[in-house]
């Protein structure tokens, strides 16, 4: 059960935000990450492809934290903090988000669940997007109960569009978005449980 704080009273979620694979636990992210986000989304590597536009602060660090967390309790769903079973340590986040409302759009698309990853550079590699991904895949159409799931990708990111397709995702089309071409990728839960069995 997750327990989130407010201000004058306890909110509980009914789901719990946990998935443990060979060498990752993915949780609920903590406002006690903080320096993780930090070392993650103040990387320019990391932010190559996502605008070149890492943050500078911790209080750029607290306010993704609690951006997310927000998530959790409004769509019931979020990023999932991602943790090195071997070093205990945070490496970054890989889950789903629901993208919904007038703000929360990729070109034309709209009111849909992506799976993403991003990782600090010093975990590259490792194979732990594959490996985080595959786990969220199944959560979300096991547990979640999602019919279909997105991913999307700038074209000349060619780690992230690998790692899309060996989870199964289907490349469907090509798009311009902010000045760059974007791959646009599907799985629905029928063909997954193909992959699967």
């Amino acid at each position: 059960m997750l327990v989130v704080v407010c201000k004058w009273f306890y909110v509980y979620l009914p789901m719990e935000f946990y998935i443990e694979t060979e060498r990752l636990i993915m949780r609920e992210l903590l406002p006690s990450d903080v320096d993780g986000i930090f070392e993650l989304d103040g990387n320019t590597e990391v932010h190559k492809y996502l605008g070149n536009n890492p943050i500078t602060t911790k209080t750029q660090a607290e306010k993704i934290i609690a951006f997310i967390r927000e998530q959790y309790l409004e769509r019931g769903i979020g990023r999932f903090a991602t943790i090195e079973k071997s070093s205990g340590d945070f490496i970054g986040w890989s889950g789903f988000k629901l993208n919904t409302g007038d703000n929360e759009t990729l070109g034309s698309k709209r009111d849909f669940y992506d799976i993403g990853y991003r990782f600090i550079p010093k975990y590259w590699g490792k194979g732990y997007a594959t490996e985080s991904s595959l786990a969220v895949l199944n959560y979300g159409f096991q547990k979640l109960k999602l019919d279909v799931v997105f991913g999307a990708a700038e074209v000349d990111n060619i780690a992230s569009n690998k790692i899309l397709q060996k989870i199964g995702l289907q490349h469907m089309e090509q798009f311009p978005y902010k000045g760059n071409m974007i791959n646009w990728y599907k799985l629905k839960k029928e063909d997954h449980a193909k992959t699967m069995s």
